[in-house]
């Protein structure tokens, strides 16, 4: 989806107000952001799927993962649009359900690090 339109402009009101991604948008197009995003998603994903036959980079690709996932959560404290009534760090249903999964998949990434590295002897 990171290679869509629609998705480049989705995304754009998240990235673009983080210290960790708004400054991507000085220097690339929207449709550049999302689309370097979307190759950083599928190089991690492609390096954990290594796991059977490369536990150390499947372990990197995870790193990656964390990486990612901790940076959009970082969108929770950056993003305008929490919600008045509820307080922070409520946000509206847009970012936030959007946001929200990514609390799980950081379990899972931090889960499927430590299993690849110790895998590779690392831990």
């Amino acid at each position: 989806m990171k290679f869509t339109q629609v998705e480049a402009e989705g995304i754009k009101p998240l990235a673009e107000n983080s210290p960790f991604t708004g400054w991507l948008y000085k220097v690339m197009s929207v449709t550049g952001v999302a689309k370097l995003i979307g190759v950083i998603e599928l190089i991690t994903g492609l390096l954990i799927a290594l796991r059977p036959v490369a536990p150390a980079w499947s372990g990197v690709g995870s790193l990656m993962a964390i990486i990612t996932f901790l940076i959009t959560l970082s969108y929770i404290f950056t993003t305008p649009g929490w919600e008045e009534n509820l307080g922070f760090p409520a946000l509206s249903v847009t970012p936030g359900q959007f946001l929200l999964k990514d609390v799980v998949l950081l379990g899972v990434a931090i889960w499927t690090a430590g299993e690849a590295f110790a895998a590779a002897g690392v831990l």
